[in-house]
């Protein structure tokens, strides 16, 4: 059996997901990660790719098997596979909620219920949840996006002080905008109210810029990473507007920080 480090990364077809396939397979880890369609997504150098969808539980647990079956342990678990949905609040309907949070949240859950048994056997492990500055931020019409991913934030936290007695940690990295087909090509809520078009209309388009000029997602990848492979922490935000953002947020009062996501967002 390989003493290479073992590591399964959700989502790699592209994006964050798939860079930070590639970086861990350069430090010489084993990597596997899932997509969607093999077929349908080019190959990654060093990566052995496997057939997941992440919202079926079925699919998960044959994916996790598959990775057990051929490298005998996960070492590392990396959940990366997420969705978008632009709208606001009133304008999204359940099934839309439930559909993002499925994606964003449920996943979640059914990747690491299916790994933790081979961890907390093996008495190690470590799990990776990307979260989002939107995870400890409003984001105005991005709301259940933005509420998808506190609640990401609170089932790692949560989760990391249940797993610690095995060995196993839980990390988070939460990064900013990034340039990716995730953020540039988010679905809209179906449903639309007038009286929110002008506000709306402000913030996506603000949303297209910011993600336009913002930057690849190696420096998220790099991130990733550590967390998975360097000293725990329990939160890691790569360096640039993901950091300065996580430091205002907990340092800066209230009123500051509110003025300024309006203006962010195109709505001051």
């Amino acid at each position: 059996m390989s003493k290479a480090t073992v590591v399964v990364i959700t989502g790699v077809s592209s994006g964050i997901g798939r860079a930070a396939a590639e970086k861990f397979a350069a430090r010489g880890c084993q990597v596997f990660g899932t997509v969607r369609s093999i077929a349908n997504t080019s190959p990654l150098p060093g990566v052995t790719l496997i057939e997941m969808d992440v919202r079926d539980e079925a699919s998960v647990r044959h994916g996790i098997d598959l990775v057990i079956g051929q490298a005998g342990r996960i070492d590392v678990l990396v959940n990366n596979a997420g969705t978008n949905l632009v709208g606001a609040v009133e304008e999204t309907t359940t099934y839309e909620a439930a559909s993002l949070f499925d994606t964003n949240v449920l996943s979640i859950l059914r990747t690491t219920q299916a790994a933790l048994p081979h961890m907390r056997a093996q008495g190690r492990g470590r799990i990776v949840n990307v979260s989002s500055v939107l995870g400890f931020l409003p984001a105005p019409y991005m709301g259940l996006y933005s509420a998808s991913k506190h609640a990401v934030e609170g089932l790692s936290e949560s989760l990391d002080h249940e797993v610690r007695q095995f060995g196993i940690r839980v990390t988070l990295v939460a990064p900013s905008f990034t340039r990716t087909n995730l953020d540039a090509n988010s679905p809209q809520a179906h449903s639309r109210i007038p009286d929110y078009d002008r506000e709306r209309d402000l913030a996506a388009r603000t949303v297209a810029n910011t993600v336009s000029a913002a930057p690849a997602p190696s420096g998220v990848a790099d991130t990733i990473v550590e967390a998975a492979l360097g000293a725990w922490r329990m939160r890691r935000a790569p360096a640039g507007e993901a950091s300065l953002l996580s430091k205002l947020r907990r340092f800066m009062p209230a009123g500051p920080v509110d003025s300024s996501l309006r203006k962010t967002f195109g709505l001051a």
